[in-house]
Parts: C-alpha cells; sequence; structure tokens
C-alpha cells in the first residue's frame, strides 16, 4: 500500500518545489535589492567622491548666431525656439562630505556648435559663421530629498565661459598659409553664476544616473571684439541660458 502510494507523494513533492523555486528565486531577489539599497546608504553615511559624465542641450534662447539662423541644430531636436541651441558634452567630480551636501568642479562644451552657412549674404562670398562655448567653475549642492533610491537636490555654481565666433571663407584653391587664413577666430571671456536642480537615481552602490536643469546668467564685454575686416563677437552683456541634461556616475567611498 505504501508503495502506491510513493509516485504520489514523489509527484507531490515535485509541484512543492517548483513552486517554492519562484518564490526564493523572488525572495533572493528582494534580498539582492535591499542588499544594494542598504549599500548605497551607507555610502551616502560616509565622506565619497563621485565623477558624473554628462550628455544633454544647452539653449539660449535670447541669441541666435544670426537672423537667418535661429533656434540653432540640435542632431534629431532640430531648431529649439529662436534663440541657439547646441549639444553639451561635460564632466563633473564631486566631494560629498556630509549627507545633505556636496561641492565640487566640472567642465562642459559643445562638440558640434551651431553654424551659419549663409553669412556672406548676397555678396556672392560663400562664408560661414560658427559659434562654440566652453564652461569651467565650482558648484555647490545641497541634498535634501532622500528615498531609498532616488535623491533629490538642489544647487548654484560659478565660473568662467568662453566662447568662440569662427568666420570661414569657403572659396578658392587651398593656399599656403603665408598667404593668410580662410578662418577668424575671436573669442569673448566673461564669467556665470546660476542655479540647478537634479535627481539622482542609485542603479547599484556605485553607480547612479540622474537628471539636471541649469539656468546661468552671463556677464560679458560690452563691447564686441572686431577682426580687420569687420567680422565682431556676437555676445555681449548679460546672456541667459537654459540646459538640460543626463549624467552617469561612479561613486568611490573614501
Amino acid at each position: 500500500m505504501a508503495l502506491s502510494r510513493l509516485p504520489l507523494l514523489l509527484l507531490f513533492g515535485a509541484t512543492v518545489l517548483a513552486l517554492d523555486a519562484p518564490l526564493a528565486r523572488a525572495d533572493g531577489d528582494a534580498d539582492q535589492s535591499n542588499t544594494s539599497a542598504g549599500a548605497a546608504a551607507h555610502f551616502i553615511e560616509r565622506p565619497n567622491t563621485i565623477a558624473l559624465l554628462e550628455g544633454g542641450i544647452l539653449a539660449l534662447p535670447g541669441a541666435p548666431i544670426s537672423a537667418s539662423q535661429q533656434g540653432g541644430s540640435v542632431p534629431i531636436l532640430g531648431p529649439i525656439g529662436h534663440g541657439d541651441a547646441t549639444i553639451q558634452l561635460g564632466i563633473h567630480l564631486l566631494y560629498r562630505p556630509l549627507r545633505d551636501w556636496a561641492f565640487g568642479a566640472g567642465f562642459l562644451f559643445d562638440p558640434k556648435p551651431t553654424s551659419d552657412t549663409e553669412y556672406g549674404g548676397l555678396g556672392g562670398l560663400p562664408r560661414s559663421h560658427s559659434r562654440a562655448y566652453f564652461f569651467i567653475g565650482g558648484e555647490a549642492r545641497y541634498i535634501p530629498l532622500h528615498s531609498r533610491f532616488i535623491e533629490g537636490w538642489v544647487g548654484a555654481q560659478a565660473g568662467a565661459v568662453i566662447i568662440a565666433d569662427r568666420f570661414s571663407t569657403n572659396v578658392g584653391d587651398p593656399k599656403p598659409a603665408i598667404f593668410g587664413d580662410t578662418e577668424v577666430s575671436l573669442s569673448t571671456e566673461g564669467f556665470y553664476f546660476g542655479g540647478a536642480i537634479g535627481f539622482d537615481w542609485t542603479v547599484s552602490e556605485h553607480v547612479l544616473v540622474g537628471l539636471v536643469a541649469r539656468y546661468n546668467h552671463w556677464i560679458l564685454p560690452e563691447e564686441p571684439k572686431c577682426s580687420p575686416i569687420n567680422d565682431c563677437t556676437t555676445l555681449q552683456g548679460g546672456v541667459d541660458s537654459i540646459d538640460f541634461g543626463f549624467t552617469i556616475g561612479y561613486r568611490i567611498a573614501l
């Protein structure tokens, strides 16, 4: 009689194991998630450093590079607004000595500036004009929002901005440099300051990804620089900029 019940007992045991395996995996995944969250929390409770890579969009709502080229040229998105807009890349290094505060520095630049290929107008001389931006400065972040995986912060930044206006003449055969250069580059140096807001999501104890939005006000010389052929810098005085970015970072405890 016992032998006749053996197949039923084996079938019941296999069924129990099959049902228990997904539950065990779910418990294991939950334990692993809790472990990652706990490790990340342990990181922010002690001094740590963070290296961030950023990619996004820089927009100057009231500063097109020319009347015929408004809205900039952002890949995929195209023109944005009536000013200038371009993609932006950068690196940030942050030191977080306290749970709610981080301090650091970084730089941002645009690898593909907007270009106006009709700068020569109706004069019959094909010329182009492009404008590039470079920022380097310091920043501070206050981090009041802490949840299991997400942190929210507000910050302030200030530093130096360099704008490069490049004018190129696209005509004739190439000539030795002794006869002159077909490109004229004029730089404008100034300062910027502003505020930022962002969110970071902890992927693992070391890796985090985030979103950031910034507003900056630039302080530039009031008088333009001009070349001998009357090409001049295109930004003066006060300029406002807005940028949005995605970040990915790596955190190291000290």
